[in-house]
């Protein structure tokens, strides 16, 4: 047990999320990579890289990085410059993937960048916000929306829906710091004035200019399908090509009911486009049922909660912005990925996090949960149990030793060695 606390420091409560998020993963993930599985004649092969991945991140994302104090993470705040020149490169110079430029890759290894702007975004938030009283409610301001605007205007041409998750996330944290309503409601005026405006654009745009735009036809074809009321369903029974996606996920959930099919007994993986990561929670609801289904989206809130309750117990507000910041996007990104799951929002791409098959936002999620835990430990002063020693080693307290004056008066000195002492007669004391 020892040794376990040992290994295992900072809050027990992250602990038992993240083990529980992980068995989720393994499971359902190992069920929903059967078409890869298929195709690559590899039983083992997907769920062998995505285990590895998770034990990647684990190893360097949460026990090295819980072991690292917090004020540490300050440097992925200061350089959050260099993480949006990496984006615009990108842009330019990334690999292509399903038709998009969001992958960097160096030394044969593959990453996305968008994902290390996330991580770098909210330790800036955090220290921007950990600097109220040396700056004035506007600076404060000014100095968050100008980097958020910076990361999303790097990332809104290859990969929309991130950008606008971004941009959310940080309206929540400059409210959550206390930044002035006034400024934060025009702010808020002046985004949904431009997005009334580019739903209209998106609209009544030609297809003869719209193809020149990057990303144009997709969000125009998400957007109508989610505004207008028209069927699913071809004429002859086939499903139209633009509700692929939603038609599979519904149908996987419907067939779920309460108890689910079992892991692996379910049928729309064959069929669910990205079943092992955008959808995975409706593979969740149709193998799992409604009640491991619930039980997720209860176990995410119940990080939101535990985040809240750590950042309560910290008494630096870097700290405190930090954790809350990990905790809100890992939260934000799940409820986002379900909700598209039961057909609440357009489609956006956006994965499951810790769930999900994927490299780099695995092991960045990851590191969001080694943070969390660096701020419970030294900053929350949650877990450091390990820092005593063991019940074994624990040296017996000393007894006291009492003196009293009558022993002090009669105390007489040893003799040394080889030195017989007088006796002492009586009247000599």
């Amino acid at each position: 047990m020892y040794l376990l606390k040992k290994l295992f420091k900072g809050d027990p409560v992250i602990w038992i999320i993240f083990a529980i998020l992980c068995v989720y993963s393994l499971v359902f993930v190992f069920s929903a990579t059967s078409t890869i599985v298929y195709k690559n004649d590899n039983m083992l092969g997907p769920i062998t890289r995505h285990f590895g991945m998770l034990a990647l991140g684990f190893t360097f994302g949460i026990l090295v990085t819980h072991n690292i104090p917090y004020r540490f993470f300050k440097i992925g705040g200061l350089v959050l410059p260099l993480v949006v020149l990496l984006l615009i490169y990108t842009i330019f110079f990334g690999v292509e993937i399903n038709g998009e430029k969001r992958w960097l890759e160096i030394f044969g290894i593959q990453f996305q960048p968008s994902e290390l702007a996330k991580l770098s975004l909210i330790s800036y938030i955090a220290l921007v916000l950990s600097k109220r009283g040396q700056l004035t409610d506007q600076q404060i301001f000014v100095w968050i929306l100008g980097g958020a605007f910076a990361v999303c205007a790097a990332i809104f041409p290859t990969n929309g829906s991130t950008a606008l998750l971004i941009f959310g996330f940080t309206l929540l944290m400059m409210i959550i710091g206390q930044v002035s309503w006034k400024r934060i409601g025009q702010l808020i005026g002046i985004l949904a004035a431009i997005a009334v405006v580019g739903i209209l654009v998106l609209k009544f745009t030609p297809d003869s200019i719209g193809k020149h735009i990057p990303r144009f036809k997709t969000w125009q074809a998400r957007i109508e399908r989610f505004t207008e009321n028209e069927p699913m369903i071809n004429e002859n029974g086939t499903i139209k090509d633009e509700y692929y996606q939603v038609v599979y996920a519904q149908i996987a959930i419907a067939e779920g009911n309460i108890i689910g099919k079992g892991p692996g007994y379910g049928d729309q993986r064959d069929f669910l486009p990205q079943a092992y990561s955008d959808f995975i929670y409706a593979i969740i609801l149709e193998e799992g049922g409604l009640i491991p289904g619930v039980f997720l989206l209860f176990v995410y809130l119940a990080l939101l909660v535990r985040v809240g309750m750590i950042a309560k117990k910290c008494e630096r507000l870097y700290p405190k912005y930090l954790v809350i910041g990990c905790g809100l996007l890992l939260g934000i990104q799940a409820l986002t990925n379900m909700a598209v799951a039961v057909h609440l929002i357009p489609v956006t791409g956006q994965p499951l996090p810790l769930i999900s098959r994927g490299g780099t936002s695995t092991i960045i999620s990851c590191f969001y949960i080694g943070i969390i835990l660096s701020v419970s430990r030294f900053a929350a002063n949650i877990g450091n149990e390990e820092d005593e020693l063991p019940p074994e080693e624990v040296k017996p307290e000393a007894v006291p030793v009492t003196i009293t004056q009558e022993e002090i008066a009669h105390w007489v000195p040893d003799a040394p060695e080889g030195i017989t002492m007088p006796e002492a007669k009586k009247g000599d004391i």
